[in-house]
């Protein structure tokens, strides 16, 4: 077979691939165009998340329960500043709970979060926050759907599984992988001059490293003329991220950047750059905007990063419970997406601590 031709069909592979997994999903645009009523719902529920609480009255309700299982056990902070944002805006809203929670390594320790979340709906669970990366994990949240009593909110992930139709999550809350990742393309794309080579450092196979690298690939494929020349997953790990970014940069001396699907393999990277003297001559970019990425910002070790306005999450899912115990359920929207700023090396300290103030707002800056 001539060497055209091979390529033509892995190009074709590719876009297989990419088209079948996207197809899985509604984007938020799709849901929203799909159930338009959705759009004046989200519309007044952002309001809500920018606005200051108002408590509750009644003091008689009953104490829910909840139940939160997160992937946190990493170096970015996401997790850990959407749990104390969530729980502090609770106790302003006046609602009574208790919280279980459960930390995990990302992508892994699949099993160890299935017994969990068993032992979590023995206890007559109100509330379980989890989120949805692997495969295993849809057909986990499929059986504790069984369980109407059990509302399930899913953090990290903003686009409804299409295979549920109208059986959906209570709530989808976090930041867009894809809007975030393409803040990134655009950015390298200019930066970049639109041409050279660059290579790609995914987390876990699954989700978040679907939505944030293999979209980011194709948005580039389809919008300039950059060259993807390797990729490897990391299993968002700082350590095996630095060994292959050394690999990286034997076999690949001109690139123009390496793209980071996660905080922990940033820090990797930056760790080989320095190491082979390149730090600065290669973009490397974070992807979230917590304390260790405005860290490296500030200390100019990382070019750039795409910031969310992290504690809006966690408020969301607060109020959401709010409007539940008003009986105003359908005042929930399906999807809370929230915002991002994009952040360069190059900021003014100014706006970078205003941009921390919003953010951070209760998890502190």
């Amino acid at each position: 077979m001539k060497k055209k031709h091979l390529i033509i069909f892995i190009i074709i592979g590719y876009l297989s691939i990419l088209m079948a997994e996207s197809s899985k999903y509604y984007t938020v645009d799709e849901y929203l165009n799909k159930y338009p009523t959705e759009v004046k719902i989200s519309n007044t529920f952002k309001k809500i998340i920018k606005n200051p609480s108002l408590a509750l009255q009644n003091t008689n309700q009953k104490i829910l329960k909840i139940v939160m299982v997160y992937p946190g056990n990493q170096i970015s902070d996401y997790w850990r500043r959407s749990k104390e944002s969530f729980e502090k805006r609770l106790k302003e809203l006046n609602i009574s709970y208790v919280l279980m929670d459960f930390f995990t390594e990302p992508g892994h320790e699949i099993d160890v979060q299935a017994q969990q979340i068993r032992k979590a709906l023995k206890h007559d669970t109100d509330y379980l926050i989890f989120t949805l990366d692997a495969n295993k994990h849809s057909r986990f949240i499929e059986r504790i759907m069984a369980y109407k009593s059990t509302k399930i909110i899913l953090q990290n992930i903003t686009t409804p599984l299409k295979k549920w139709s109208d059986k959906q999550a209570f709530l989808y809350v976090g930041f867009d992988h894809y809007i975030g990742s393409k803040m990134l393309a655009d950015y390298y794309i200019k930066k970049s001059s639109n041409e050279g080579n660059y290579a790609v450092l995914y987390g876990t196979k699954g989700y978040v490293s679907f939505m944030r690298g293999k979209k980011f690939v194709h948005y580039l494929k389809q919008h300039s003329k950059l060259k993807l020349v390797a990729e490897y997953y990391t299993n968002m790990n700082k350590e095996k991220s630095r060994l292959a970014t050394l690999d990286i940069l034997e076999n690949n001396p001109n690139l123009k950047f390496i793209y980071a699907c996660t905080t922990d393999i940033s820090l990797g990277i930056i760790q080989a750059l320095k190491e082979k003297n390149l730090l600065g001559k290669i973009m490397v970019n974070g992807w979230g905007g917590g304390s260790e990425e405005l860290k490296a910002i500030e200390n100019k070790t990382l070019d750039v990063t795409v910031m969310r306005m992290n504690d809006d999450n966690g408020v969301a899912m607060a109020e959401a419970i709010k409007l539940v115990l008003l009986n105003k359920e359908k005042e929930v929207p399906k999807i809370y997406s929230g915002s991002f700023k994009l952040v360069e090396k190059n900021i003014a300290k100014k706006l970078l601590e205003e941009y921390k103030k919003t953010a951070f707002r209760y998890s502190g800056v």
